[in-house]
């Protein structure tokens, strides 16, 4: 094993990382380059499957260059990516999903949102499907975008003969294997994992889809996560720089990766699994949560069995924009800009000396419902809008450093908002694991715990994305006998940070104001 490397490759929504991981999950090599996104017109998002496998063949050459070992000694590889839809022909030849036409865009971005009134219609299905969605169907899933796609482009659905999710696409790419993960189909295709006949084709039939199963090549029965699909094709190998006898596991959504990442080394002890939230936090943010037992209730996604580890089931709740909605205040505000590290940086540091100067004084009147790109959970409201309270004529820099200051307060209390929803239907959990950008911004950090009264573990992995696909492909290598002892053994640990006693009376008082601003707002939206 000393010579057995696994290689993970995460495609997130603006780039492809790849890295190369030993069998005690360090991470020896990484890399990415950028992948492009079209936006025609609002809520639409389109990507190019063919630059995205470009891009992953890119990134997993340099990230092998970087770690310095032989191209055979990768044994395994897997695939993370962003739940978004990509659209093949019969031949597997592109076909477009875009209002413009081009045939290279191909794949509906997750954070696209034209078909929110589709998702609202499979809501007022009532079906029985929905009973693990939370009750509500989101326009980020597969089924409405789907329903979308044939009625607008009834041309491309009749040419369809592929449709995968993304991560299933990219394991499609690398094996012509047409089998699906179990956590792509139960998370966002209403696949029905714990019933012996999974899929309800009553319900595709309900809304519009009968002969779905006509167009998307899909496997009667889904396959496990890490389940070894076989070795890349002599193609993808020479494509991906890596030895044919490479073998693939069946793969995960993004922040799926990132909850076996900061989670996976608790799988040998279910009994307090539950104690524990897993919040993967970038662009958007997304919470999950494992139990032993199903969790059902309204407003979080799930719950799903084995999405994540095996036996267990995980329930998914999150925020549509977060780090989105930060660079937004940015660019919004006169004395903004653009909102790169350098701005965010400078921002919090103006913060750090406001904060000082002023206490909790600093914009008290100030408040942010954060709720810009819907509200994912606990209310599952895609049409919910944000709201700021508090505006004054001041346009200064001081200003803007206010303004994003209490936008992360409200995305901070947003997570809290989703904590008590869980926490009130049978979860008892009291510490964040958290990964992804937000681990680099000061302000949320200290938030997430003061504002949530958690214990937050920061990973020590640098990547806890890739660890959790790199735990994926370890297993479909074989290098351990199943996903939870691969987790177990590569899990890296993480640094604790309490949260602070004196800040709890304060931020009480703003999640009593948080909620009365969404009551409010309610209020505002019947009038209209």
């Amino acid at each position: 094993m000393t010579n057995s490397f696994v290689c993970a490759v995460d495609v997130g929504t603006g780039s492809a990382r790849a890295g190369i991981l030993d069998v005690n999950g360090t991470l020896l090599g990484r890399a990415d380059h950028p992948i492009a996104m079209h936006q025609p017109k609002a809520d639409h998002a389109e990507h190019d499957s063919r630059d995205i496998w470009s891009a992953v063949c890119k990134a997993v050459r340099a990230a092998v260059a970087k770690a310095g070992i032989a191209a055979d000694d990768v044994v395994g590889i897997s695939f993370d990516a962003t739940c978004s839809l990509v659209v093949r022909g019969r031949d597997s030849e592109q076909l477009s999903v875009s209002v413009t036409g081009e045939k290279r865009w191909d794949t509906i971005v997750w954070l696209d949102h034209r078909a929110i009134a589709e998702a609202d219609e499979c809501t007022a299905s009532g079906h029985a499907v929905l009973d693990y969605i939370g009750g509500v169907m989101s326009p980020e899933m597969a089924t409405p975008k789907l329903m979308w796609l044939k009625r607008h482009l009834p041309a491309t659905w009749n040419e369809a003969g592929y449709l995968f999710d993304l991560t299933d696409f990219l394991t499609w790419k690398a094996t012509r294997s047409l089998a699906r993960s179990q956590c792509t189909l139960t998370a966002k295709w209403t696949y029905l994992a714990h019933e012996q006949t999974s899929w309800r084709r009553d319900f595709f039939e309900t809304v519009g889809l009968g002969d779905l199963f006509e167009h998307g090549n899909l496997p009667e029965k889904a396959s496990p996560v890490g389940a070894d699909i076989g070795p890349l094709t002599a193609q993808a190998a020479a494509e991906l720089g890596l030895g044919e006898k490479c073998r693939v596991g069946a793969s995960v959504i993004d922040a799926y990766a990132g909850a076996l990442g900061v989670l996976g080394g608790f799988a040998g002890d279910q009994k307090n699994i539950s104690r524990h939230l897993a919040l993967i936090a970038g662009t958007s943010s997304c919470v999950m949560a494992m139990s032993p037992d199903p969790q059902p209730f309204a407003g979080v996604w799930g719950p799903y069995y084995g999405a994540a580890l095996p036996t267990l089931w995980l329930s998914e709740g999150g925020q549509s924009a977060t780090g989105a909605l930060l660079d937004h205040i940015i660019r919004w505000h006169g004395a903004g800009g653009e909102p790169n590290t350098a701005m965010h940086a400078r921002i919090a540091s103006r913060v750090a000396e406001l904060r000082a100067a002023e206490g909790e004084a600093l914009a008290a009147r100030l408040h942010v419902l954060p709720d810009f790109h819907g509200n994912r959970s606990p209310l599952a409201d895609p049409h919910a809008v944000g709201v700021v309270s508090g505006l004054t004529l001041d346009s200064s820099f001081d200003s803007l450093c206010k303004l994003y200051w209490r936008t992360a307060v409200g995305i901070a209390l947003g997570v809290r908002h989703v904590l008590e929803a869980l926490n009130e239907n049978g979860y008892l959990i009291d510490t964040l694991h958290v990964t992804g950008g937000h681990t680099k911004n000061p302000l949320l950090m200290e938030l997430y715990a003061d504002a949530t009264g958690c214990t937050v573990i920061e990973p020590l992995a640098d990547e806890a994305v890739l660890l959790g696909t790199g735990m994926v492909a370890a297993t479909a290598a074989g290098l351990y006998p199943d996903l939870n002892a691969a987790c177990v053994a590569m899990q890296q640990g993480g640094r604790k940070r309490a949260a602070n006693p004196a800040a709890g009376a304060r931020f009480d008082r703003d999640y009593r104001i948080f909620l009365e601003m969404h009551r409010q707002r309610q209020a505002l939206d019947a009038i209209s």
